[in-house]
């Protein structure tokens, strides 16, 4: 049967995550497994004042086809936001509007990656992104992921023996450790990719919910010419909505993708950007994701106080200062695979580490834990629950 189908999509795994999911959807298990942001986050009365509001003002338009860049007004503001954080000279037609940062991660590889093309990825690394451009079978050449950023070394003896077209990075609170790269490894990262020809994707769905420290500049606005940036209210406001974006400076990639998009989906869901931009425009985007961070902080005060407790000393883990993950790592020669399969029998889901590689087959001791979705209490009892079942093993 597989005859019937093409060699790209028989080449591309099932996201790992998603099925775990359909297991921890059980309200008995307690699960540090997804990437899900926190339903009391929402802003579920003022979002249905923007629809209603859209709705009177606008009528007909919210239901219409629209450009394929997307809603003007809309990329009008990230413009702006970009010019505070980024570079003066974002300008709305650098902005174009996805359906989330994995319809960009799946528009970049369209438009860069033909098959063999060396693809640079962290390791550990975005899942998704793994999954999205396998789609396009380049050679991925993972680069080991350090407590600063990537190993600048590793990757500059990569660069000098390929031609490397692309590198895909999350720099804020990165997926799945939660480190952060520091603003010297994010220059040094600059003025080693300013040498090559290799596009630079940072992927920025974290950047807002820092909580501790200091925020840093972007990779590329310390001068690169082939900087991409994704952005996403998926963390902030809602990830439901599926509304994200790429902003780059690049005419050229831009006129690409703006193709791309254009034979994917024409454009992605006008109501939404008409709605999202309402509620941008007549409520305090600031003080949500305040309220957002502090409910954060807590929870990951409580995950990383009980870990300190219940798991074993020779258990290491990350302590990030903002996001939702914690990166963890059973001692050498022990599989989280394993650890696992024994949790979820006492009803207490995580993701193992052998999704965020992309060779994941070898046996890997790391594991990602999530602690936006969960109240402190059941966070201190899953967190006991692994920790017991870690002595077990």
């Amino acid at each position: 049967m597989n005859q019937n189908f093409s060699e790209r999509i028989l080449k591309t795994p099932a996201s790992f995550i998603r099925e775990i999911l359909k297991v921890t959807e059980n309200d008995e298990i307690i699960s540090f497994a997804g990437g899900l942001p926190n339903p009391i986050s929402f802003p579920k009365e003022q979002l249905r004042e923007s629809m209603e509001r859209i709705i009177t003002e606008h009528g007909d338009k919210v239901f219409q086809y629209s450009s394929t860049e997307g809603y003007l007004p809309l990329r009008q503001w990230i413009a702006k936001q970009y010019k505070k954080t980024y570079r003066n000279d974002i300008e709305p037609e650098d902005i174009l509007i996805t359906t989330g940062s994995q319809q960009a991660l799946d528009l970049m590889g369209k438009v860069l990656i033909n098959q063999g093309d060396v693809l640079g990825i962290e390791e550990p690394g975005y899942l998704g992104a793994i999954q999205a451009f396998t789609m396009y079978e380049p050679d991925f050449a993972p680069i080991p992921l350090l407590e600063d950023g990537l190993d600048i070394e590793y990757l500059d003896k990569i660069l000098k023996e390929k031609k490397m077209k692309l590198l895909y990075t999350v720099p804020n609170f990165q997926n799945p450790t939660g480190l952060t790269y520091s603003k010297q490894k994010r220059k040094e990262l600059c003025e080693i990719l300013k040498e090559h020809q290799t596009y630079l994707i940072e992927d920025d769905p974290y950047g807002k919910l820092r909580f501790q420290g200091e925020s840093y500049p972007y990779i590329g606005s310390f001068g690169l010419e082939r900087s991409v940036l994704f952005g996403t209210i998926s963390k902030t406001i809602t990830p439901g909505m599926r509304l994200g974006w790429i902003c780059t400076k690049n005419k050229e990639l831009m006129r690409h993708l703006v193709t791309a998009k254009q034979a994917s989906d024409l454009h992605s869901n006008i109501f939404t950007q008409y709605m999202v931009y309402d509620y941008l425009t007549n409520y305090d985007l600031e003080k949500h994701i305040q309220k957002i961070k502090s409910l954060y902080l807590e929870q990951s005060t409580a995950m990383q106080k009980a870990m300190k407790e219940y798991f074993p000393e020779n258990v290491s883990y990350t302590k990030p200062k903002g996001g939702m993950f914690v990166w963890g790592s059973l001692p050498e020669g022990k599989s989280s695979l394993e650890l696992f399969h024994k949790a979820i029998q006492r009803k207490v889901a995580f993701v193992p580490g052998n999704p965020f590689y992309v060779d994941d087959s070898k046996m890997v001791p790391a594991f990602r834990l999530n602690y936006t979705n969960m109240k402190p209490p059941m966070i201190r009892k899953g967190i006991q629950i692994l920790g017991e079942t870690m002595k077990e093993i």
